[in-house]
């Protein structure tokens, strides 16, 4: 993204202010053990990559708008009825696509002030006015500060990037609490150790789960979100997306979707190492010293007394090994790791002893 400063003579004022969301690096020139954006560290499902070759030959007739086998299956996969379901352009589009349809000057967004940072952004760029809530100490959400808002709610669960998930019981009680907003759970890392709130769209019309194949199925780069809801709510968020882009899903991405929800046991095996590799990776960092948080996620967040979030990014990154760093105010001690494969968890582990060897030789 390119400076402010080169923004032309003609770009609505209304955006001159705006800043946009900062992608993790996806550096091109140097290979690097890639723990910073929490994609998955395993190759999409065979029938994935079978079905997406084939579905190319197609490429010259546009897709389905309705998606109608994607949702049928997935639907299915995920318990719900398929009125109950739509698919996005990664879920980051039903995000935005719930900051327009949910949130106005008399409904205002409510949200962390440690969490997804695209919430901003999407608050911005839609006029929303919005509240950031503090995270407590230990960077849980205090469930009062959401109980009876009256506001619409948007908390990411397992929360991003700390890792820590709220139980449905706790988010049923916020759910209930705001009959008059709509509750958005942003469910991206749900699949890798916390319980999804699905169940609970069926007994209350104002929640909207979000989810996503770039995680648990390895379809970063395909781009496959969706949401789940109360019939009406769905056909709030299709309006908007056929008043926008009504062929929001290509081909190939549909295929490889339905060769995913196929391959369910890969994805299930890949789930049990990755959660075996965040187990060990944790115990390693502890054992050096560091401060981690009780992630369900695929990443870790964590935070050592004799190296700052900076330094340790930068140092692993002149070693080869990429993470995340955010300039935070309560949060800049901190670096967010991906969880990959086991080998790469022994790297980073072997790259952070060096680093703190060095530390404390000064």
């Amino acid at each position: 993204m390119s400076s402010a400063n080169s923004m032309s003579l003609f770009f609505s004022e209304k955006f001159k202010s705006l800043v946009p969301y900062t992608p993790g690096e996806q550096p091109k020139n140097r290979e690097y053990v890639k723990l910073n954006t929490n994609e998955s560290p395993f190759s999409p499902s065979p029938r994935a990559v079978k079905y997406a070759a084939e579905a190319v030959r197609e490429a010259n007739l546009y897709p389905d708008p309705d998606s109608t086998e994607l949702v049928g299956r997935l639907s299915a996969l995920l318990g719900t009825n398929k009125e109950c379901l739509t698919v996005t352009n990664g879920s980051d589009e039903i995000l935005n696509f719930a900051f327009m349809a949910y949130c106005d000057t008399s409904h205002h967004a409510v949200f962390p002030d440690i969490t997804y940072g695209f919430y901003k952004v999407f608050a911005k760029i839609n006029n929303v006015p919005y509240e950031e809530i503090p995270l407590s100490d230990d960077f849980k959400i205090n469930l009062g500060d959401y109980i009876a808002v009256n506001k619409t709610v948007f908390i990411a669960n397992p929360n991003a990037p700390t890792g820590i998930a709220l139980s449905p019981i706790d988010i049923e009680k916020i759910v209930a609490s705001n009959p008059d907003n709509v509750v958005i759970i942003d469910e991206a890392y749900v699949d890798f150790g916390a319980e999804s709130c699905i169940p609970l769209t069926k007994k209350y019309k104002n929640l909207l789960v979000t989810g996503t194949f770039s995680k648990s199925r390895s379809l970063a780069g395909a781009r496959l979100g969706f949401g789940v809801a109360c019939p009406e709510i769905i056909n709030d968020i299709n309006t908007l997306r056929y008043s926008t882009n009504p062929y929001n899903i290509n081909r190939m991405t549909m295929a490889a979707a339905l060769g995913a929800i196929e391959d369910e046991d890969y994805t299930r095996k890949n789930l049990k190492s990755i959660i075996e590799n965040r187990a060990f990776a944790k115990g390693e960092l502890l054992s050096l010293g560091f401060t981690v948080t009780d992630s369900a996620a695929n990443f870790l967040f964590a935070r050592h007394p004799d190296v700052d979030g900076g330094t340790l990014y930068s140092e692993l990154k002149r070693r080869g090994v990429l993470v995340r760093h955010f300039d935070g105010e309560r949060i800049s001690d901190y670096v967010r790791i991906t969880v990959g494969t086991r080998e790469q968890m022994e790297i980073l582990i072997e790259k952070i002893k060096e680093i703190l060897t060095l530390a404390r030789l000064k």
